[in-house]
């Protein structure tokens, strides 16, 4: 697997089409960033790593009266095309209702905490 970013994004949105109470994802340094700030913004309920030899995530999904919290998620950067932003320019998902989650020299972080710490960096994923 080359993009394991794009695997657990895509594992959560047809989890969440399925109504799945939590999905196995591939374990990277990464994945469990992203999940971090995905469970501090509210999106997922939590998220495990699993497993000694072969690590797993183990992400428990959230929902609101049967409806998922998540209406969308898609992946910005992609393998081929690096999406890199400076602070003035990094973008607001449907004007600030969304986050925005990036990769900077701070660690990863949602939009907001970029502005507020003035860094920039790659812009990974879109979330509402």
């Amino acid at each position: 697997m080359s993009d394991t970013l794009a695997d657990m994004i895509t594992r959560i949105r047809n989890g969440q089409k399925a109504n799945k109470v939590s999905i196995k994802a591939i374990y990277s340094k990464l994945n469990v960033n992203v999940c971090n700030v995905l469970k501090n913004e509210g999106f997922i309920e939590s998220y495990e790593i699993i497993g000694d030899t072969k690590k797993d995530l183990s992400i428990t999904l959230k929902y609101f009266k049967g409806s998922p919290l998540i209406n969308k998620i898609e992946k910005i950067t992609k393998q081929g095309c690096r999406v890199y932003s400076s602070v003035e320019d990094i973008p607001k998902t449907i004007g600030g209702l969304g986050t925005t989650i990036l990769s900077t020299s701070k660690g990863v972080m949602t939009d907001s905490d970029a502005r507020n710490q003035k860094v920039g960096g790659e812009v990974l994923i879109s979330v509402f």
